[in-house]
């Protein structure tokens, strides 16, 4: 059974009226409607799941809950009282309702102790005191990681998933009655995601609510008690947790019913040429070697916690450089050296790296400029870029991975994180590789666009090309890859063949040490 959101708060018997409730919210800019209809009641003391696509409308119900933008229509019912729009974000906060988002947020040459309490002190007195601060920042750190870093240590210095692990406790140190994680888990490891989901039940078991956004439909499936799909503009239903099935979720959202489409079917790639090597391989001084052979034609995954090595391993495979060893391109005999970023390129090799913002694209830039980085040489003419040519290689990229834009000199930074995604994945397919390395590629990006991404992959490797993913989901490995490297202690721990690739079987990998498997 399909519900909306208030019936299903009367359906369960919740006794308490719902904490937050947006009723029949619409919101335009210009000419796009955002948000054509949304509803959503939010009880005492559950996790409320928020899924949709890119485009269907959740980013914009989220600021018109915290107060970015007013509903142009709609009310939202805030512990009780009923308010034509959400008085500002500095408003949601007093009312309550704090956010932590997918954006790490964090001002890097700051400390941990000083991220944390941003946004707290007033500009001439300190609201809340320095040994406070101390206490109570250590303390919620401790509860999300398994190694917290001192208070005292530049942010800069820590890794992206400790970085977003600071973001949210700094939401948590505002002690909210509505927590909105917009997809603030897309940077956390998998233990420190496990870690914040305990942290979030107890939250909730205090009368504390959740809403939780997330294009992944397994972190859903573990934490949601009920689950709200918007799509198009509308909230199109509300559903239990029993009732909250990954299929049903995806095919509510897209109209499949499948995370990796049908017509993506893996095949052997055994017989395929070997492009790149990897010998006697370390990623830390005294740390085990690695051997490792990729194919043509497959598809391999890098997977572990974040901070394990996978990350070095794989940027070493694009002339990054290892602590020791060699990276060779093709066979043992022919391979030529592989130690700087020109020798990677210059042997077909493209890296798209895991950072967009700030190691792939130019947002000051048009669309065309960011995708014609990569091919200004062969696009110019007496010195000059020549547009039309630009255009005419870029076009047809645009066709085949579906990428969703206004005009092609529009700044890049209009576009969503997917589509952004498809524009470097267009630059550095134009340049024609026979090796592609994508650093946790599908980050951020909504289903539509990953199963676009999972279809062209496939196509790419069955057009001979050799590809190497590092991914933080466990479903992409067991449902896209050939096989699957984990690393464990900046080691390779494990390797599981397609055969052997299960849910379980990668996640105890990354938890159990054992004798390094050699490709």
């Amino acid at each position: 059974m399909i519900t909306s959101s208030t019936e299903t708060t009367q359906s369960t018997g919740a006794a308490a009226p719902a904490v937050l409730d947006a009723r029949g919210v619409v919101k335009a800019f210009g000419a796009t409607q955002a948000i054509a209809e949304a509803t959503i009641a939010v009880a005492p003391g559950e996790v409320h799941a928020l899924v949709g696509e890119n485009g269907s409308g959740k980013s914009t119900l989220v600021k018109i809950l915290t107060g970015v933008h007013p509903p142009d229509a709609g009310t939202v019912v805030v512990d009780g009282t009923t308010l034509d729009r959400v008085p500002g974000p500095r408003g949601a906060s007093r009312h309550g309702i704090v956010t932590a988002f997918q954006e790490v947020l964090v001002v890097p040459a700051q400390t941990v102790g000083e991220n944390l309490w941003l946004g707290v002190d007033g500009i001439l007195r300190h609201r809340v005191g320095r040994e406070q601060k101390r206490r109570r920042g250590a303390a919620i750190l401790a509860e999300l990681l398994v190694e917290p870093p001192p208070l005292d240590r530049p942010v800069e210095e820590l890794s992206l998933s400790v970085r977003q692990a600071c973001c949210v406790a700094r939401a948590l140190l505002r002690d909210p009655k509505v927590l909105i994680l917009d997809e603030a888990t897309s940077a956390l490891d998998i233990a420190t995601r496990d870690r914040l989901f305990d942290v979030i039940r107890r939250r909730c078991s205090a009368g504390c609510s959740v809403i939780f956004i997330s294009h992944r439909m397994d972190e859903v499936d573990e934490i949601a008690d009920r689950v709200t799909v918007m799509r198009a503009g509308r909230t199109v239903a509300t559903l239990e947790r029993g009732q909250a099935r990954t299929e049903d979720l995806v095919r509510l959202m897209t109209g499949s019913g499948h995370l990796v489409p049908d017509e993506v079917t893996r095949r052997s790639s055994a017989g395929g040429a070997v492009v790149l090597r990897a010998r006697d391989a370390r990623l830390r001084a005294g740390g085990a070697p690695l051997g490792f052979t990729l194919r043509a034609g497959e598809i391999v995954g890098l997977a572990g916690l974040d901070g394990h090595g996978q990350d070095r391993f794989l940027r070493g495979l694009g002339g990054f450089g290892v602590a020791g060893g060699e990276i060779l391109s093709g066979d043992a005999q022919a391979g030529r050296p592989i130690s700087t970023v020109a020798d990677a390129a210059a042997c077909g090799i493209a890296y798209l790296p895991r950072e967009r913002r700030g190691e792939a694209l130019f947002e000051s830039l048009s669309i065309l400029r960011n995708f014609a980085v990569a091919t200004l040489p062969a696009d110019r003419r007496a010195g000059l870029v020549a547009d039309r040519r630009t255009v005419q290689r870029f076009l047809p990229f645009v066709e085949r991975l579906g990428i969703k834009l206004g005009r092609v000199e529009d700044p890049i930074r209009s576009l969503s994180g997917g589509n952004q995604q498809k524009v470097v994945l267009a630059r550095w397919l134009a340049a024609g590789p026979r090796i592609l390395l994508l650093n946790d590629p599908t980050r951020g990006i909504d289903l539509g666009a990953k199963r676009d991404l999972y279809g062209l992959l496939r196509e790419l490797a069955d057009d001979g090309m050799a590809v190497v993913m590092l991914s933080t989901e466990v479903d992409e490995h067991v449902e896209l890859m050939d096989r699957v490297l984990v690393f464990r202690e900046h080691e390779l721990s494990a390797e599981l063949t397609r055969a052997q690739l299960s849910r379980q079987t990668l996640v105890s990998a990354f938890f159990r040490s054992g004798a390094t498997a050699h490709a």
